[in-house]
């Protein structure tokens, strides 16, 4: 079976940077995984993307040496294995609060024994080759989302689930969470304090951690701090912040301000 780079590079305790995919384009998915990031995440749960895009936008990411990586829109199962059987080699599941939640998404991840994924990797099996029946259970990314109050409070008993390979923070919901401003990166000393105690708990036991940034002085930040894979903003907010940039210099004027979108 193929690889999971990404995924062997996180239990090395090593770094990647990836990018996040929120148009339902092909040509663009193809276009941002060909620039060299370790891995992309096609995010089903706030992305203009629905499962029928999702089918063209997995095979154009595997033209590339990516890690193909889906956000579900939610902890069901039914989501989770669609996303996996349609050629994703790792799963985000948001808003994961306790441990029972994070064993249900660590279950629909894995074939029996280890869990109750039904087997029919239609397009899955394609892409990652001979062996995937005996070798899936260990090569596909079940990542777990911290990021709301009762999540917090169950850190540890999330992390520590058999199985999980990692968490991801999602820092606006976080935020929300803390009962701070939303913002796409948070400036705030105490989200900051909040975001390294949660590494603490994954680092101490083993699991890769990952965040969201909108930016690259963000992206920077938390690979100095450790972070083992790091979002380094979206197609569409490389598109907006290029493009806004380059028309305020054409005018001569100021960039406009624009209502951050968590992208």
């Amino acid at each position: 079976m193929r690889e999971n780079k990404s995924l062997s590079a996180w239990r090395r305790g090593e770094q990647t940077i990836g990018c996040w995919l929120s148009m339902a384009n092909a040509y663009s998915a193809e276009a941002i995984s060909k620039l060299g990031f370790d891995w992309v995440c096609v995010d089903l749960q706030h992305g203009m993307i629905d499962y029928t895009d999702l089918v063209t936008m997995l095979p154009a990411i595997s033209n590339s040496e990516a890690t193909p990586i889906v956000r579900v829109p939610w902890n069901e199962p039914y989501e989770i294995m669609k996303a996996l059987d349609a050629g994703a080699y790792g799963v985000i599941v948001p808003m994961v609060n306790n441990r029972e939640e994070a064993a249900r998404a660590v279950s629909a991840c894995r074939y029996p024994p280890e869990g109750i994924r039904s087997y029919g990797p239609i397009r899955g099996a394609l892409y990652g080759g001979r062996g995937y029946a005996q070798q899936a259970n260990g090569q596909l990314a079940c990542i777990a989302m911290i990021e709301t109050r009762e999540g917090i409070d169950n850190v540890e008993d999330i992390v520590t689930t058999t199985g999980l390979d990692g968490v991801y923070i999602g820092p606006a919901d976080l935020a929300l969470a803390m009962g701070l401003p939303v913002r796409g990166d948070q400036p705030e000393p105490e989200h900051l304090e909040m975001v390294k105690h949660i590494q603490s708990v994954c680092v101490q036991h083993g699991v890769a951690i990952g965040i969201h940034t909108s930016s690259l002085e963000y992206t920077r930040k938390y690979l100095a701090l450790g972070f083992n894979f790091v979002t380094l903003g979206s197609d569409a907010g490389h598109m907006t912040k290029h493009a806004a940039q380059e028309l305020a210099q054409a005018r001569g004027g100021r960039e406009e301000q624009r209502e951050s979108t968590g992208y």
